[in-house]
């Protein structure tokens, strides 16, 4: 008898041990390091585009009399009906058909529809606002009512049933209906847009009163500095400037030590000004100031600048406020001038202020302090000054050659020899092109494949000529670009993907022929796949098995062949697509028995070549027989996984010892396979040393017998 421990009465005879969930011990993992080759999703999304399926569409029909009419009613309730049974949780079953029913002119089968969807999931809210259209399309005022009336008692928190519903009788005329259904609304506190809808719509019929005490009821439920602001500006466009003022006091009152505190008192100090009082605005200024942290206070502080420029002494303003500051900036650059953060803070002072002369003088002073050494990470910084003052001269000034002279004079200036910054060479082409100067563009860019290319240039030099249909253009760059690059497969892949969006077949064949046959390739899996999938969109399935093959000359990584087999495996359906005439088409059973066989012959060549040249790949053999057991599976009554069990190995768990650095053993844990052959080979070796000991047994025995 279990111990009142382990018992419980709720457990009946089994104790808690029994009821313990076992969980499989963890495996650890040997290697964490990325794998060579990463497939985004990305690239599955578009390999799947890529393979599907053209859509097949039903043959139209033409109906003739009632008893055919009635045939294809019934034929199609009953394909809806299995659908729904298949998928009860697909609402677009149920929309699509609830919309027949209706385009049948059988709205009570169509109110049905939508009373059995919603039965089984009210909480859809596409739901209701599907079947109210539908009654209201339909002109069934009272239905649609009630529909409505229905969805925002379940669903109170969806906005859209409610303007909905509201818009609906506000069509009708019911305005008081629609009032009613307002303030049913606001009983739940809906967010500030809800709100501001109910307002706009007592104003569009003249009720001040009623929007002011919604105006209220609002600043109450969202007691914020925005819902408090446009309270106070409905006052004023009334000509309450008593109320208005009032609204703010209150605001200030409540929200003073708020976050968006800043925002409140710059409305109230405008207020004030456009009420013509300055003196008001100033203290409101003076005290928001005072009781606002300065780091949240910027904005209030160019306001408040802004407003003595405009009612005070400008020129004690400026420098009180501006001089301090520059004082400091000057002393910083004075002790480092190849602090770059204080040359683009001072900058950043004078354009503020807004004085040209003074700030173009700051920039030249800033670019005049060159990096000591040719090395790019001391220019990296550097180089942004030029940026901005080019930014500066074309935004701000508008002067078309000052910033043609900045970007010339930065070209210059920088060691193209020893590094460049593609992100200069592409602004300045950028500018160009603004100014619709395209041939300086060209020029720019040319300059830069000349002196110092990169790959961002390339492209955006390419991506320029593409979009301007100069296809030339765009050969000649792709071939520089591969001169200089002849490794990068992106460059190879782009410029066959251009050939073909030309169809241009057999050029961009010639350039991925070229490509593979390069000496050295940075990424030349996703250039190999690149081919394939060429060669498997163009329908040229010898030509694909021929690359495999070529392909697994190269390596014979196990990916290579699993990829193989299922290519094989699926050009079935390819084939089956290329076929044209019925008479000659091959039944469809047998050509499928023919891809699985040359699938398999490919798997037993893969399992052939880890089995005699490769012993040593254990884990990669397991993986590719595990790929083989699954297309087995798939394959359904034509797969034979008995060809694939006999094939697969036992896992082992082994100790390997492992010395540590002080010299201490330990022992580590590993997964080995034991294949079929190897087991056989054990086995062997078992029986001769069995026969090997009995021998020497009875040799022994015969001469004590001598």
């Amino acid at each position: 008898m279990a111990s009142g421990k382990d018992s419980d009465r709720t457990l009946g005879y089994m104790t808690r041990k029994d009821t313990e969930v076992k969980l499989p011990r963890p495996t650890r993992v040997k290697n964490k390091t990325p794998a060579p080759v990463q497939i985004t999703a990305e690239q599955i999304l578009r390999e799947a585009r890529e393979r599907q399926e053209a859509e097949i569409r039903p043959p139209k029909q033409k109906i003739t009399d009632s008893t055919e009419l009635s045939d294809y009613r019934l034929r199609r309730r009953k394909e809806f009906e299995d659908k729904i049974r298949r998928a009860r949780w697909n609402i677009q079953v149920w929309m699509k058909y609830a919309q027949w029913e209706e385009s049948q002119k059988d709205y009570a089968r169509a109110r049905s529809v939508w009373e059995r969807a919603i039965e089984g999931d009210y909480r859809n809210h596409t739901l209701w606002l599907k079947y109210a259209e539908f009654e209201m399309k339909n002109k069934f005022v009272n239905s649609a009512r009630n529909v409505w009336d229905r969805a925002v008692t379940l669903l109170p928190r969806v906005d859209q049933l409610w303007y909905k519903y509201i818009h609906m009788e506000e069509i009708l005329g019911n305005i008081a209906g629609a009032r009613q259904i307002f303030e049913r609304w606001m009983q739940w506190s809906p967010d500030q847009q809800g709100w501001l809808s109910f307002i706009k719509f007592e104003l569009r019929y003249n009720e001040i009163e009623r929007a002011r005490s919604i105006y209220e009821r609002f600043v109450l439920c969202h007691p914020k500095v925005s819902a408090y602001i446009r309270f106070a500006k409905f006052e004023m466009k009334g000509g309450e400037v008593a109320r208005a003022r009032h609204v703010y006091e209150r605001a200030t009152e409540k929200l003073a030590d708020d976050e968006e505190a800043e925002t409140l008192f710059v409305a109230f100090a405008e207020f004030e000004e456009r009420c013509k009082e300055p003196e008001r605005a100033r203290f409101i200024y003076k005290f928001a100031l005072d009781h606002i942290p300065k780091g949240r206070a910027e904005d209030l502080y160019k306001k408040f600048v802004a407003f003595e420029k405009q009612y005070g002494d400008k020129e004690g303003i400026e420098d009180a406020i501006v001089g301090k500051r520059r004082f400091q900036y000057e002393d910083e650059v004075r002790k480092n001038p190849l602090n770059y953060d204080s040359w683009f803070d001072y900058v950043r002072l004078e354009e503020t202020v807004g004085n040209k002369d003074r700030i173009r003088e700051i920039y030249e002073r800033a670019i005049a302090n060159i990096p000591p050494a040719e090395e790019k990470r001391y220019w990296q910084r550097y180089i942004y000054l030029w940026i901005n003052y080019a930014l500066y001269e074309e935004i701000e000034t508008e002067d078309v050659e000052r910033t043609r002279d900045v970007y010339r004079e930065c070209l210059k200036l920088l060691p193209h020899s020893k590094f460049s910054f593609a992100k200069i060479w592409l602004l300045a082409a950028q500018f160009e092109i603004r100014q619709l100067n395209l041939a300086g563009a060209r020029q720019i860019l040319g300059n830069a494949i000349g002196k110092a290319p990169k790959d961002k240039i390339f492209k955006k030099y390419i991506e320029i000529e593409l979009q301007l249909g100069n296809i030339d253009r765009c050969r000649k760059l792709y071939e520089r670009y591969l001169e200089w690059s002849p490794e990068n497969c992106y460059a190879w892949s782009k410029y066959a993907e251009l050939e073909r969006s030309l169809a241009e077949t057999e050029r961009a064949r010639a350039i991925f022929e070229l490509a593979i046959s390069q000496p050295a390739l940075d990424m030349p899996e996703l250039l190999w796949k690149a081919y394939i999938d060429f060669e498997i969109a163009e329908g040229e399935l010898e030509r694909t098995r021929a690359l495999y093959e070529r392909l697994l000359d190269r390596t014979k990584h196990y990916k290579v062949w699993v990829s193989f087999a299922k290519f094989e495996a699926s050009s079935a359906e390819q084939e089956e697509d290329e076929e044209e005439e019925p008479q000659e088409e091959i039944d469809a059973t047998e050509r499928k028995k023919e891809c699985i066989r040359r699938a398999r012959e490919i798997f037993e060549r893969a399992n052939s070549y880890y089995k005699d040249s490769a012993p040593e790949l254990k884990e990669e053999r397991a993986t590719l027989l595990e790929d083989w057991l699954n297309m087995e599976t798939n394959f359904g009554n034509l797969g034979d996984v008995s060809v694939v069990q006999s094939k697969l190995p036992k896992k082992l768990k082994k100790r390997k010892p492992i010395t540590r650095e002080d010299g201490s053993t330990e022992y580590e844990e590993y997964i080995d396979y034991l294949y079929p052959e190897e087991s056989q080979t054990t086995n062997l070796k078992i029986l001769e040393a069995a026969y090997k000991w009995k021998k020497q047994k009875l040799a022994s025995s015969e001469e004590d017998y001598d």
